[in-house]
């Protein structure tokens, strides 16, 4: 779920060395557009528990249970998210770029939908809510961390690049040979979520251009929708021992 294809601009073209009004501007419109596109995975979500039959729904969580059809879909989602950027980080069509942002949620959405009927089930309706709030609570205060000491993390781009190749290498040895992950896999998920939240955050800060405001907000998504998965993953797995 996670990317380092982020083509900054130069050191004096990005939002660091813009005007105080542009730089205040561009953060505001990441930020709003990171929160309307959260929205809209909600409004999405929503949608689809209204609309999918519930057999479908069932079929859904049986392709995620089972390895290689969880594969194919985990691998149609990563293609699709790497159109998505690159059309998101389009420089010459405003409309390529929310198309792009636009086509992310939705490939969200329909990856999260199983997980979310598994949660609602058989772990309680109210916990998609719980999750997402501790999500919420993670994020505030890690773009807070970030924003109050302006740090510049870009150097961390190849590290968490490389850490988030292993985790997908531990991942689809799991789906292949059908082995168990576990409660540290979907920990070292959040720390990794955490440290991509960061990341980005720097670069809003620093290394976007103040025209990039999509590029930005899709991904600020994409890893918060990633901790958000894992963080749900650790509650349905402790609700599911009470």
């Amino acid at each position: 779920m996670f990317d380092n294809d982020n083509p900054y601009a130069p050191n004096n073209a990005s939002a660091m060395f813009a005007a105080e009004d542009e730089r205040v501007g561009f953060i505001r419109r990441t930020y709003a557009h990171l929160f309307g596109a959260v929205m809209a995975l909600i409004a999405f979500e929503v949608a689809l528990f209204q609309l999918v039959p519930a057999a479908t729904m069932q079929g859904m969580v049986a392709t995620m249970t089972a390895g290689y059809g969880w594969l194919i879909v985990l691998g149609a989602f990563m293609v699709v998210g790497m159109i998505a950027r690159s059309w998101a980080n389009n420089s010459t069509s405003v409309a390529m770029q929310y198309l792009g942002l636009g086509l992310y949620i939705v490939a969200e959405g329909i990856i999260l939908l199983p997980l979310l009927y598994i949660a609602m089930r058989f772990a309680g309706p109210d916990l998609p809510m719980k999750a997402a709030a501790i999500t919420g609570l993670c994020f505030t205060g890690l773009t807070g961390f970030v924003m109050f000491t302006r740090v510049d993390l870009s150097g961390w781009g190849s590290f968490l690049w490389v850490a988030g190749l292993a985790m997908m290498g531990i991942l689809l040895a799991g789906l292949l040979f059908g082995f168990d992950l576990g409660l540290y896999f979907s920990g070292a998920m959040i720390a990794l979520a955490c440290g991509y939240i960061l990341y980005d955050t720097s670069n809003v800060l620093h290394h976007y251009r103040t025209t990039q405001h999509v590029a930005a907000s899709l991904a600020l998504f994409s890893s918060v929708a990633t901790l958000f998965w894992y963080v749900l993953r650790i509650m349905m797995a402790f609700s599911g021992r009470d």
